[in-house]
């Protein structure tokens, strides 16, 4: 029995949400919160357009940077790169040679002021005392890199933007995208003929990642609008009723990327970037659209039994309340989940997408039922419900199937069970880790750049050795030549008793050869006698950060399944049912990873998924496919009441099966937009995802569920007893 209190509480909030009074006061508060979010912005937080990463302060590489951060005459900020090279590997001309170093054309009086060349162009932009910029070739002559020293950008200042005359306010986004637009215009003005040169290094591929995502998030978001627009229209075949929830799921989505970022700013993070926002937006219009389907589904049922629109949507209600708000609870818990990570990426994931779920949650439970009760039946046209009319679901598709899984359920379950066993098998084979190079669907300039100085044999990937300056010679002969993978090792610069090293590494930075190196060679500077050498540097951190991100991985997937557990325990009030619903999930997830797997490595030659892939694709198809098994199970639970389990279960089906899988194919289309995204790690979640939703949708929580509930009869709701 449902406790008396609760039940008078559920009542009163049915009651609220239907009356008259409360659906204009309700659509009030919404708007102003609306307009709020539009003319006053709630965050105040800053916005990076790249996304970023970040480690804890006990990270070894993190260590290494405060001591990196206070040597003095350091080189600022970070590096650039002007590869020159030719096509096809050829050897340069001497022609070509020169016109890149300059060499033609110095002039001992005047040793910068005739800029033809590239060397005497960067030596007048970076306004350099010396004539040539230091450069170094291959041993074939087929490729020329200039490094170019660049000072770091902290605070928004003015600036002239390449291409424009006013000095303006820039971001240090903007500002770095304006410096390396111009370095390019710079590198590429008549350049001659068989040449071809890209602008690398550090400092352009921060640009390169923050120019892809301007405007993606976008078209990220006008796809997804579309598709949600069209499964609306298709779902209750009605020109009229899908404008309500879209607009409300709509105004949600914009009103929570403010939201979400304030709440962000008082956990203590500072900035929310491109990434998060895309998939903010995702999970905000497909969980919000989800409970609408919940909802109008349930409304629908009760307008063919009951004459007054108010009086039924207080009863639909009633009804679909406890599932979206144990749907709601569950992804909010397990997305705080991300709390525990040491990754900072991974905690700002949690925290701005849980506020957004939150958000769509409220709005479905509260801001939904109130504007859909403000108009009459006629939002349904033209398929208008009636009261007294029989309702089709009774000997729908989804009631025949139940009928037919209840009398063969065993071979049911087993064959549903063989198909995720099977699909779950090639999961055995993921492979975790991409190389910078690899994390893009299009290479942009500065990875074409670092490949092209890897092809040379260049040494691209650099870390900085930290070590006692009475023993750092004992740490340069290890790193030089004890280490496998290390190119060269040069000693910088001597700091209040420390020393610092660059150790260049062979290898694409991020590469599995670059992380292994960086292994070895923290294993060689332990064994050293009394230099107390640490390694950090941005390769370092790449490396830690992979570190950090399988701990994450190991600690917070058994968290989230324990909470999943215990909101189905709460909420079936039965020991059996949450166990096998929670084995189903499980069972799901590794039958989309394997699948996965099998689409990148066999159809898209991916060598790897990228580091959060694995735990977010867990965290989004374990905490949204129990949507579903609470759906069901919350459905099948109200009817067990009063037909027995078997009967329960298939009026269950008949009920929830369109919502279902009208909700299933909305979500896994609106995760595939994910796509249009230019990272390689937000397409590979979009695939994972968008399988397993499809999985969940079409076999698991239609077929395995039910027949795994016709197998254990009674049980199934074990220790409850059942009404027959």
């Amino acid at each position: 029995m449902v406790p008396r209190g609760r039940n008078i509480l559920k009542n009163k909030l049915a009651n609220i949400v239907a009356s008259r009074k409360a659906g204009p006061v309700v659509m009030l508060v919404a708007l102003g919160l609306l307009m709020v979010s539009i003319f006053a912005p709630l965050a105040g937080a800053t916005s990076e357009t790249a996304p970023g990463t970040g480690l804890p302060a006990s990270a070894e590489s993190m260590r290494a940077q405060k001591f990196i951060d206070a040597f003095p005459n350091k080189s600022e900020g970070t590096l650039a790169f002007a590869v020159y090279s030719t096509f096809d590997k050829r050897e340069m001309t001497q022609e070509q040679f020169d016109w890149i170093t300059g060499k033609q054309i110095i002039v001992p009086q005047q040793p910068t002021a005739n800029l033809a060349d590239a060397s005497g162009r960067f030596n007048k932009w970076l306004e350099t005392e010396n004539p040539v910029l230091p450069y170094s070739t291959d041993f074939g002559n087929t490729t020329v890199n200039f490094v170019l020293p660049l000072r770091s950008y902290t605070e928004p200042e003015k600036c002239v933007p390449f291409g424009e005359t006013e000095e303006i306010e820039c971001s240090t986004v903007e500002l770095t995208n304006s410096r390396i637009d111009y370095l390019r215009e710079i590198a590429k003005s008549d350049l001659p003929a068989g040449l071809q040169v890209q602008i690398s290094g550090p400092e352009a591929v921060r640009a390169d990642v923050s120019k892809i995502f301007e405007g993606a998030n976008f078209l990220l978001l006008m796809v997804t609008f579309l598709i949600v627009m069209l499964l609306l229209v298709v779902t209750y075949r009605s020109p009229i009723l899908w404008i309500i929830p879209i607009t409300v799921v709509g105004c949600v989505e914009f009103f929570a990327k403010d939201l979400a970022t304030a709440v962000a700013k008082l956990v203590g993070i500072e900035t929310v970037d491109a990434s998060v926002g895309g998939i903010l937006s995702v999970l905000v219009l497909g969980v919000g659209t989800d409970y609408a389907f919940l909802l109008i589904s349930r409304y629908r049922e009760e307008l063919l039994l009951i004459e007054d629109r108010r009086k039924a949507m207080a009863s639909a209600w009633k009804g679909a309340a406890p599932a979206i708000l144990a749907s709601g609870v569950t992804v909010v818990l397990a997305l705080l989940t991300l709390m525990l990570a040491e990754n900072t990426a991974t905690r700002t994931l949690g925290i701005v997408c849980a506020t957004g779920v939150f958000a769509a949650m409220v709005a479905a439970l509260f801001v939904l039922p109130a504007a859909l009760v403000l108009f009459g039946r006629w939002i349904f046209w033209p398929l208008k419900p009636k009261v007294g009319a029989v309702s089709k679901v009774e000997n729908g598709i989804w009631a025949r199937l139940g009928r037919g899984v209840s009398k063969r359920p065993i071979i049911v379950a087993s064959a549903g069970a063989l198909v995720l066993f099977v699909l779950a098998t090639a999961s055995t084979g993921v492979k975790v880790g991409l190389a910078s190079n690899e994390q893009f669907q299009t290479k942009p300039e500065s990875i074409i750049g670092i490949e092209q100085l890897v092809k040379a044999d260049f040494s691209v990937a650099t870390v900085k050795v930290i070590a006692n300056d009475f023993a750092y010679e004992d740490s340069k002969y290890r790193a030089e030549y004890k280490v496998p993978g290390v190119h060269s090792v040069d000693v910088v610069a001597s700091h209040n008793g420390k020393t610092m090293l660059d150790v260049h590494l062979y290898g694409v930075p991020g590469s599995q050869q670059v992380n292994d190196t960086i292994q070895r060679l923290r294993a060689q500077l332990r064994q050293g006698n009394g230099a107390e050498a640490i390694v950090g540097g941005q390769d370092a951190q790449t490396f830690d950060l992979a570190k950090a991100t399988e701990r994450d991985r190991n600690k917070i997937i058994p968290i989230i399944l324990g909470i999943v557990f215990l909101v189905l325990l709460v909420l079936l009030r039965s020991l059996v049912a949450p166990v096998l619903l929670l084995l189903t999930v499980v069972a799901s997830f590794f039958a989309s990873l394997g699948a996965g797997w099998l689409v990148f490595t066999g159809l898209l030659g991916y060598p790897a998924l990228d580091l959060s892939v694995y735990l977010y694709s867990f965290l989004f198809l374990v905490a949204l496919g129990i949507d579903y098994n609470i759906f069901l199970a919350t459905r099948a639970r109200e009817e067990s009441e009063k037909l027995g389990v078997k009967e329960g279960m298939i009026r269950a089906l008949a009920t929830t099966g369109g919502v279902i899988t009208s909700a299933g194919v909305l979500l896994a289309a609106v995760f595939a937009v994910l796509g249009v995204l230019p990272l390689i790690a937000l397409f590979q979640v979009g695939v994972i995802v968008c399988i397993g939703v499809l999985l969940d949708t079409l076999l698991v929580r239609t077929v395995i569920v039910p027949a795994l509930a016709f197998i254990a009869g009674d049980k199934f709701w074990w220790p409850r007893k059942q009404s027959k």
